[in-house]
């Protein structure tokens, strides 16, 4: 998974470890009977991930993950255990996803001689429409 592209993401199995949990809030009948809500736990030290990913995951600052470096989802947001099973893995991915995307680097530009006048010329007319705010001295 090192040279994983961004499109075709794929975290086996065996890293995260998916438990059922009953959900909080109301839900009716079953809410006291049935296990619908999911707790999703993924260790950053054991993944396959690369190990700069791994460095962005550790030092994000997100309440998802753990000070041990386990990334924590709940998932509860569906009334079926298997659609909450597919919104935690794919909130998994979008975190992943989010610390392997690479910001482009940022040219240094000026600005324009043009600009600078205007930018000026808008500063002194509402300089000037303040002036006029004031009292008038007979």
């Amino acid at each position: 998974m090192n040279n994983a592209s961004a499109k075709h993401l794929e975290i086996p199995e065996a890293e995260y470890e998916l438990s059922a949990i009953r959900s909080a809030g109301n839900g009716g009948q079953n809410v006291n009977k049935v296990a619908t809500a999911i707790h999703l736990r993924f260790d950053i030290q054991a993944s396959s991930l690369a190990d700069k990913y791994k460095f962005r995951l550790l030092n994000l600052n997100d309440s998802r993950i753990s000070k041990d470096g386990v990334v924590i989802i709940k998932a509860q947001s569906h009334r079926t255990q298997e659609l909450n099973k597919e919104d935690a893995v794919k909130r998994l991915k979008a975190l992943i996803l989010s610390v392997m995307a690479e910001a482009k680097p940022r040219k240094a530009t000026r600005p324009s001689l043009n600009a600078k006048k205007k930018r000026v010329d808008a500063k002194k007319r509402t300089g000037t429409k303040k002036v006029l705010r004031g009292k008038i001295d007979f």
